[in-house]
């Protein structure tokens, strides 16, 4: 091959590289990273990018190459001369892709199982989903546990979820913390998470789990380690232990993915509004405790005017205990005008 025309190639590999990487660098393809474990997979990212913005470069220059040299004049449908391929080229075409491939495949191995491995003493953290809300278990004193609606952890410490289900498939994930797990009903699954910023997220359900789906969130919060023990302490203090406060167990049994109720501040439209249950239990001829319990353990016995049978869950009397029964009663009947 003359100078010129390797000059020509390398010119267009230069500019195919540059327009990939302007491409790569400067579309946001990944939320900014708030975990180790998403660091690491910043890196493979990174790693299996560079190595796809290489191969099209050279591919790129050489299809413009070929366009621009061997193109034939607009009158000539004659076939082109037969030839016989490359031996030489051949073997690097095959043996190189094979060891980027190879390469790729073991980074993305060891970066697996670091991100599977909490270290010796992590911070071990329940996590019950349910349609269509999250619940967090944390270690309290003796074997009772500490439950709230929210995801608080502390910074720079290895954390081990561990996941559950009540219903169907759900699916845990933080787009910050890079990492993803389902939660299956009958199976126990678990995810590592080692915080590494200060500050406020999201979790997210990425299983489609219903109606309610898109609704499906839960507050994470990422503080330093005495405010994560006070807390602890504050939880414990205020009842978390007993999971006996309403607007908490609104919260977490994710009543606002559904319903509207103006004191807890959710507009969900899936289920019939929870602002006038007074007037729906006169209406039914019943008093109104009886009327919003049986509503929350049977939602089919009673279906109101312009929804649908099926879609609430019939897992409370199993989920919530008796007292929360009567504490979630209590809440919204005292914000609903009862």
């Amino acid at each position: 091959m003359r100078r010129g025309s390797i000059v020509r190639l390398i010119v267009y590999g230069v500019l195919a590289g540059t327009a990939a990487s302007l491409v790569a660098v400067f579309v946001p393809w990944l939320p900014d990273s708030a975990s180790e474990e998403m660091d690491r997979i910043v890196f493979t990212f990174w790693f299996t990018t560079v190595i796809c913005i290489g191969i099209f470069a050279i591919v790129a220059a050489v299809i413009m190459y070929c366009v621009l040299k061997f193109r034939a004049p607009e009158d000539d449908d004659a076939d082109g001369p037969p030839i016989h391929g490359h031996t030489g080229l051949e073997i690097v075409w095959t043996a190189v892709p094979a060891v980027l491939v190879t390469a790729i495949s073991v980074v993305s191995a060891v970066v697996l199982a670091k991100n599977d491995d909490a270290g010796d003493n992590p911070l071990r953290i329940g996590v019950t989903a349910q349609q269509f809300a999250w619940s967090f278990e944390y270690p309290g004193e003796g074997d009772q546990p500490l439950t709230t609606g929210r995801l608080v952890l502390p910074v720079d410490q290895a954390v081990k979820l561990t996941l559950h289900a009540n219903d169907v498939i759900h699916s845990f994930w933080v787009p910050e913390f890079g990492q993803k797990s389902d939660a299956v009903p009958g199976i126990e699954t678990t995810l590592v998470i080692t915080p590494t910023k200060v500050g406020s997220y999201s979790v997210v359900c990425t299983e489609l789990c219903g109606l309610g789906h898109a609704a499906m969130r839960a507050a994470v919060e990422v503080v330093e380690r005495p405010e994560y023990e006070r807390f602890l302490e504050e939880a414990a203090a205020g009842g978390a232990t007993q999971g006996t406060d309403g607007e908490e167990i609104f919260t977490s049994a994710g009543c606002g993915g559904c319903h509207a109720f103006e004191p807890a501040g959710t507009d969900a439209q899936v289920g019939p509004s929870l602002d006038d249950l007074a007037a729906s239990a006169e209406a039914a001829g019943e008093e109104p405790a009886e009327f919003v319990r049986q509503s929350i353990i049977d939602p089919d016995a009673r279906i109101a005017e312009g929804f649908q049978a099926g879609v609430m869950p019939k897992t409370y009397d199993r989920t919530l205990t008796d007292e929360q029964l009567d504490a979630l009663v209590q809440y919204l009947l005292e914000g609903g005008g009862g």
